[in-house]
């Protein structure tokens, strides 16, 4: 279901637009009591998803318990990235993802199921991977908030990446990864419909419906006088808010 839908080419959406649009998401949801946020980290500093995690925690305040960087791999974020990211969000909200040994798999995409959807490409299972928070954090609410851009793995980044990759594990990551250059990075680099992005779908419709998962997401251009713009803003809890 969508619950928000904002952008075109030539759209410039303010930050108090943005703020407008992510409490009217919220009124759609309405009041929860234990809400977990899942930002992108300091990569995408630039994504607006830092301003969205500030106007969340503005709008339901103590009933925030946890916020959960996205880092995948990457290393953690330093204080000065998260108070520079997430002004005035109180820092012991945050939590750090591990993703060697804070992992889960709640869910695995049998062998012959993956062979299919790569076109034969590649011959494994692949587990579905979740940060235990995620898992089974007990949230009425998982909000995660990331921005859409091209990705060589994944066609374009966000949507379910940013939970089943974002807070994946390291088989999950690497399978998906090597899936993605073995099917070949030029065939996807741009496309929001591609193998390694139907295994993350498979595994959101087979694993994840239990999960009260709402998707937030940015796009970011550039202007005629080459300033960073807001072009869109969707929020969704299906793959509806992706493509």
């Amino acid at each position: 279901m969508i619950f928000f839908k904002s952008g075109a080419e030539n759209t410039e959406i303010t930050l108090q637009a943005l703020k407008k649009a992510v409490w009217q998401v919220l009124d759609k949801i309405g009041p929860r009591t234990n809400v977990l946020i899942v930002p992108p980290d300091f990569t995408r500093f630039h994504s607006r998803a830092g301003e969205i995690t500030c106007y969340i925690y503005e709008y339901y305040g103590n009933a925030v318990s946890d916020i959960l960087p996205a880092l995948g791999t990457h290393a953690p974020m330093s204080r000065d990235q998260i108070n520079r990211m997430f002004p005035g969000v109180p820092e012991h909200l945050f939590r750090l993802h591990d993703w060697h040994n804070d992992v889960v798999t709640i869910g695995v995409i049998p062998r012959e199921k993956v062979k299919e959807i790569t076109e034969n490409t590649v011959d494994y299972s692949w587990p579905a991977q979740l940060n235990k928070l995620i898992a089974h954090g007990g949230h009425d609410l998982i909000l995660s908030v990331g921005q859409v851009v091209p990705h060589e793995v994944l066609g374009m980044a966000n949507y379910n990446k940013n939970l089943l990759v974002g807070t994946g594990g390291s088989e999950g990551i690497n399978k998906s990864h090597f899936t993605g250059a073995a099917y070949g990075m030029e065939r996807i680099m741009g496309k929001a419909e591609n193998p390694m992005r139907r295994i993350l779908n498979y595994a959101s419709e087979n694993f994840m419906k239990h999960l009260p998962v709402v998707y937030m997401q940015t796009i970011i251009g550039h202007n005629e006088d080459g300033n960073e713009v807001l072009r869109g803003f969707y929020a969704g809890d299906d793959e509806e808010v992706f493509t």
